[in-house]
């Protein structure tokens, strides 16, 4: 899969691209992360890309120019048209449904925004959606760029190298992960439980089955209306609900 990230910043993705599970995925071949820098496509002699806002109002806002004429000279690169998305507070919000979606294609261009905003012609003439990574504000952008190439490079096949970790994450399947243990197998008074030294693997799965479904209940309870469950899994949720002891 090709990332195309236009941006003001380009250098601000060096260093998190070239660590961990994004570096490995680049050097194998198994993503494409592609930076252009918005200034390379303002025209006049002081390469603006920000101006005043019509009708008045604080800060600055990106100039229409650059951006379209960014994002025709990045589709151009390719016979296939990206998809275009725009991060913006006002987007959809970014989650794992929407992560796996955009996993999906074969590439896909983020415009990070700045200052105010951007001129609204660019979302109507070349940007296909808006999408937000949450209800806060940021200076721009690129942080949301690297959480959404993070969240979608990882679904790929190969970035991961184990495609079970994938499917066992938290949000994968609506539920959040269950707990995880390594040694030593008692620490400060807290033992590892008794289950998941037995070597009966379909106990383990069920025990960590249970435990995501606690845990989701506890935490995150607004995710279990939309959460792949069994039969067994609601009939289990239902004696949670009920106030019955849970499984240790």
């Amino acid at each position: 899969m090709i990332f195309e990230i236009l941006t003001l910043f380009p250098e601000m993705f060096d260093s998190y691209l070239a660590s961990s599970i994004l570096g490995r995925a680049i050097a194998q071949g198994h993503i494409q992360v592609r930076r252009h820098n918005i200034r390379d496509f303002a025209t006049d002699k002081h390469r603006m890309t920000d101006d005043a806002p019509y009708g008045g109002g604080s800060g600055m806002v990106m100039k229409p120019e650059p951006l379209v004429r960014g994002l025709e000279a990045v589709q151009g690169t390719e016979e296939t048209r990206a998809r275009v998305i725009l991060l913006s507070p006002r987007g959809r919000l970014f989650d794992q449904k929407v992560a796996r979606e955009l996993s999906r294609l074969p590439r896909l261009i983020m415009v990070c925004g700045k200052y105010e905003g951007v001129d609204e012609r660019v979302r109507v003439l070349a940007v296909d959606e808006e999408i937000s990574i949450g209800d806060y504000i940021l200076t721009g952008g690129e942080l949301a760029a690297m959480v959404i190439l993070e969240a979608t490079a990882r679904l790929l096949p190969g970035v991961l190298g184990d495609e079970t970790s994938t499917r066992e994450e938290s949000f994968s399947e609506g539920l959040l992960e269950y707990p995880h243990y390594t040694r030593p197998r008692e620490f400060m008074g807290c033992q590892v439980p008794d289950v998941l030294l037995s070597g009966n693997h379909q106990e383990i799965a069920a025990w960590r089955r249970r435990k995501a479904i606690e845990g989701t209940f506890e935490k995150r309870p607004d995710l279990l209306g939309s959460a792949n469950l069994t039969e067994e899994d609601r009939e289990y949720l239902e004696r949670i609900e009920q106030g019955e002891e849970r499984g240790s």
